[in-house]
């Protein structure tokens, strides 16, 4: 009977620290893919023929049904900009082919699926013993960072300290939420809620709404909206969100969830 007891004892933790260890290599694995996904910024695909881009920050992969071109990786180049809109234009090359990748901002429908995606985007490449490049066009999008997505309660505007009593009741906060590029939450008198728009080194707040009700004097709800929406650009580290914009930082938060 001992010997039995002292079984089901040595059963009941080898699975416990099975099961531990299960959990612990899902986890890693899932920040394991949040940290790969970080390095690129951009994807796009196409069909008729099928091909895909993803730009990184130090690698740009191009892949196809295209003979020839089933994959081709680039060392990732700063775009050319255009001066009137939102077009980006990257000159790619390596030993063995050249290729023109654009991105414009404008609504793009898959054509196969009917999905809309928010760039269209053309590639034109070509092998180096080829006369000729092969044109292919597609929809994309910038992938948000997900370290954004959390709860975030303000600690400083434009370069103080925020304290209970500058608002109604508690200080404001933001929940945003990465994948749907969406925010949420309290500006310190009125719920507020909005769009991200998102690209690389690029985050502003956007089509911010509030409900109307009136604020205490001395309420510092509208100061607090006016830097979120001249937020450009963004740093995350020690728990903490900054916000900023070419005259300086603008908003600090603290990371709550």
């Amino acid at each position: 009977m001992k010997n039995i007891f002292v079984f089901l004892v040595l059963s009941s933790l080898i699975v416990s620290c099975k099961a531990t260890s299960t959990g612990s290599k899902e986890t890693a694995s899932a920040t394991n893919s949040q940290e790969a996904d970080m390095t690129i910024y951009f994807k796009a695909t196409g069909n008729e023929p099928f091909w895909g881009i993803t730009l990184g920050k130090e690698q740009t992969i191009f892949t196809s049904l295209i003979p020839g071109k089933e994959k081709i990786i680039f060392s990732s180049v700063e775009p050319i900009k255009a001066m009137d809109a939102n077009v980006k234009m990257y000159k790619l090359s390596n030993e063995k082919a050249t290729a023109t990748v654009t991105i414009q901002q404008v609504d793009c429908q898959d054509s196969m699926s009917g999905a809309i995606s928010p760039y269209k985007v053309s590639v034109e490449i070509k092998n180096n013993a080829e006369l000729e490049s092969k044109k292919v066009e597609g929809c994309g999008k910038y992938i948000t960072d997900y370290r954004l997505h959390d709860i975030w309660v303000l600690e400083e505007l434009n370069g103080y300290k925020v304290f209970i009593a500058d608002y109604q009741r508690e200080l404001p906060r933001i929940e945003i939420h990465a994948q749907e590029n969406t925010f949420m939450g309290f500006g310190g008198c009125n719920s507020i809620s909005g769009t991200l728009f998102y690209e690389k080194d690029v985050l502003r707040f956007t089509k911010v709404i509030s409900t109307l009700m009136a604020c205490a004097p001395g309420n510092k709800e509208s100061e607090f909206t006016k830097a979120l929406q001249s937020t450009t650009t963004y740093s995350i580290g020690d728990n903490r969100l900054t916000l900023s914009n070419p005259s300086g930082k603008l908003l600090v938060f603290r990371k709550v969830d």
